[in-house]
């Protein structure tokens, strides 16, 4: 079975993305709110079709949950566009995307609060979810709808797609 690695070290940044420290994993999602940078890539095929990642059942936050196409923490020493495609190349395999930055905001849980890069790209090609994934597939914008408030996705996914109004 896999698990997160608690030791991993994360920049701690300010609303503006701005570093003003270093956390472990376990002390940025126990609670303590310590603000830490993410990016998110949506992922669309031709058809307009999203593809969401399903998390597997030992991950830490949201285990079993159907989630943004590629999501993933930046690491420490790690730019914005760095972590964008090695979190794509390690989660789904793609490697050669072009990619568009569409916001980013602060999202906050009971467990921690992160700062959100937020990107889509239109990427047909061949997709390879990892063994950090339990699977994955494209779904419709009206199947997503269809299913939110269910308990289907991840909170963050849900209130991101709202935010975004796809």
């Amino acid at each position: 079975m896999m698990f997160d690695n608690n030791e991993e070290m994360f920049p701690i940044v300010d609303e503006e993305g701005n570093i003003t420290g270093a956390a472990t994993r376990k002390e940025c999602h126990s609670g303590s709110k310590l603000l830490h940078p993410v990016v998110h890539l949506h992922v669309f095929n031709d058809k307009g079709e999203l593809y969401l990642q399903k998390r597997p059942a030992w991950k830490d936050i949201q285990p079993n949950k159907w989630d943004t196409s590629v999501g993933g923490h930046i690491d420490l020493g790690e730019s914005v566009e760095m972590a964008l495609k090695r979190e794509a190349q390690e989660e789904l395999g793609i490697s050669d995307f072009t990619f568009e930055l569409l916001t980013h905001y602060v999202f906050e849980s009971d467990r921690e609060k992160e700062l959100v890069f937020c990107h889509r790209t239109t990427y047909n090609g061949e997709i390879s979810p990892s063994n950090e994934l339990d699977g994955g597939r494209f779904w419709s914008i009206e199947e997503i709808k269809n299913n939110l408030g269910k308990g289907v996705f991840t909170p963050n996914f849900e209130s991101e797609f709202a935010r975004l109004k796809f």
